[in-house]
C-alpha cells in the first residue's frame, strides 16, 4: 500500500515560493556585490595611497578572515535565533562598510571598510539556505539554489561595472563607495518591508510540519565529526582559490600577458560572472535529473580549468584569451546548484545553519589565503601563474566533490541493503 502526503500529491503554489526565492536572491546578490566593494577600485587606490598589490590583497584577506570566522559562528546563531534578524543586521553592516570606504583617509580606513563588509557577509549562506530549505517546497529547491547562485554571480558581475563606472563618471572613487552604501540601505528597506516572506520561525514557514519533525539528537557539535562536512569545506576552499584568482588578478594578468587595454580586461570578471549565471540556469534543471551530482561537478570544473590554463599560455590572440577566461565561468556555474544540493544531502537533519556555516567558511578561507599569494605572483611578474593556479585549484576541488558524492551515495544505499 502506498501513502501520499498533500505536498506530494499537489504542488505548492508558485507565488510564496517565488517571493521567498526572489528576496533571498536579492540579499545574496548584495552580499556578493560587497565582496567586490574594493577590488574594482584597486587601480585608483594604488594611485591615491601608493599601495602594492600585496597590500591590496591583504584587504581582501581581512574581509574573508572576518567573514570566514563569522560564518562558522553565525550558523549556530541562525539555528538559535532565526535567520531573518541576522539577515537585517548583515545588510546594515554593508551600509556602514560603504560609508567607511567613502570616508577613508588612508590604508587604515580601507581596512575598516573591509572588516565591516566581512562582518556583514559572514551570515549570508547560513541565513540564505536556512530560509530556502524551510520556506521553499522541495520540488523547487533545485531552482531556488540556481537562482541563489545566479544572483550571487550577478552581484559579482555588477560590482566592477558599478564601482568603476561611477568612479569614471564622477571622477571620485569615494562617490562609488557612497553609492554602494545607498544600494545596501535600499535592499535592507525592501527586505524589511517584505519580511513575512523571510520568516523562518517554527510554525511560520511553508513547511512547518516538516521543519518541526526533524531535530538533532546529538551534541550540537556532533556534525563536525562527519567527514563529508570537511570534504565539502575543502571543495569550497579550492574552488574559491580559483575564483579569487579571476576576481582579483585576471584583469591585470591579461594586460601584462597580452598587452590589452584596461577597458577590455576590466570586463573579464563581468563576463566570467555572466557566463556563470547562465550556467546556473542550466545547472538548476540538471539537479532534478541527475543522481550522482559529483559527476556534473567534475566534468564542468575540469573543462573550466582547461580553459583557464589555455589563457595562461600567453600565445593566443588577446581577445581569444579574454573569451576563454569568461567562458570558464559557464562550467563553474553549471556545477553550482549540484554543489549546493550535494551539501544538503550530506548534512544531518536539523543542523542546516551550522553545516552551511561551516562548509561555506571554506569559501572565506580560500578568499583569505589566495589573494596575498597571488599578489606575490603578480609583484614578481609571474602572471601566467595566476591562471595555472586557478586551474590546479579546480582540479583539487573535483577530487573533494568526488569523495563527497561517493560517501553520500554509500550512505543512501546502506538503508536499502539493511535486512528487514
Amino acid at each position: 500500500m502506498s501513502m501520499t502526503t498533500p505536498s506530494a500529491s499537489r504542488a505548492a503554489p508558485w507565488g510564496p515560493d517565488a517571493q521567498t526565492i526572489g528576496l533571498v536572491g536579492l540579499a545574496h546578490g548584495t552580499s556578493h556585490f560587497f565582496h567586490m566593494l574594493l577590488p574594482p577600485l584597486f587601480p585608483w587606490l594604488i594611485g591615491e595611497f601608493s599601495l602594492s598589490y600585496s597590500e591590496l590583497g591583504l584587504l581582501v584577506t581581512v574581509f574573508f578572515v572576518i567573514s570566514g570566522v563569522g560564518q562558522a559562528l553565525s550558523g549556530f546563531l541562525v539555528d538559535r535565533v532565526g535567520a531573518r534578524p541576522v539577515l537585517f543586521v548583515a545588510l546594515a553592516c554593508f551600509t556602514l562598510a560603504g560609508l567607511a570606504a567613502a570616508w577613508a583617509s588612508g590604508y587604515g580606513g580601507l581596512v575598516l571598510a573591509a572588516a565591516l563588509a566581512g562582518l556583514g557577509n559572514a551570515p549570508f549562506h547560513p541565513v540564505d539556505f536556512t530560509i530556502l530549505n524551510k520556506r521553499v517546497s522541495p520540488p523547487r529547491l533545485g531552482h531556488a539554489f540556481s537562482v541563489h547562485g545566479i544572483t550571487g554571480n550577478l552581484g559579482w558581475a555588477a560590482a566592477p561595472v558599478f564601482m568603476a563606472g561611477v568612479t569614471t563618471a564622477t571622477g571620485s572613487w569615494r562617490m562609488a563607495c557612497a553609492g554602494a552604501a545607498g544600494l545596501a540601505a535600499v535592499v535592507l528597506a525592501a527586505l524589511v518591508w517584505q519580511r513575512q516572506a523571510l520568516d523562518d520561525r517554527p510554525g511560520r514557514t511553508a513547511h512547518a510540519a516538516q521543519a518541526s519533525a526533524v531535530a538533532v539528537s546529538d551534541h550540537p557539535m556532533a556534525f563536525l565529526k562527519l567527514p563529508s562536512v570537511w570534504l565539502c569545506f575543502s571543495f569550497f576552499f579550492w574552488t574559491t582559490c580559483a575564483l579569487s584568482a579571476i576576481q582579483s588578478f585576471a584583469s591585470p594578468a591579461l594586460r601584462s600577458l597580452y598587452g590589452l587595454p584596461l577597458a577590455v580586461t576590466s570586463l573579464v570578471v563581468t563576463g566570467y560572472m555572466l557566463a556563470g549565471a547562465a550556467g546556473m540556469v542550466i545547472g538548476g534543471f540538471l539537479v532534478a535529473k541527475v543522481q550522482r551530482l559529483e559527476r556534473i561537478i567534475g566534468v564542468c570544473l575540469v573543462g573550466s580549468g582547461l580553459l583557464l590554463a589555455g589563457a595562461g599560455l600567453g600565445v593566443l590572440p588577446g581577445l581569444v584569451a579574454v573569451g576563454l577566461v569568461a567562458l570558464a565561468g559557464l562550467g563553474t556555474g553549471i556545477a553550482g546548484p549540484s554543489r549546493d544540493m550535494l551539501i544538503k544531502r550530506a548534512a544531518p537533519p536539523g543542523a542546516t545553519g551550522r553545516v552551511y556555516g561551516t562548509v561555506y567558511s571554506g569559501l572565506d578561507l580560500g578568499f583569505a589565503v589566495a589573494p596575498p599569494l597571488l599578489g606575490l605572483l603578480m609583484d614578481r611578474g609571474a602572471t601566467s601563474g595566476i591562471f595555472y593556479a586557478a586551474a590546479g585549484a579546480l582540479a583539487l576541488a573535483v577530487g573533494s566533490a568526488a569523495w563527497v558524492g561517493t560517501r553520500v551515495a554509500a550512505a543512501g544505499a546502506a538503508p536499502r541493503r539493511a535486512p528487514a
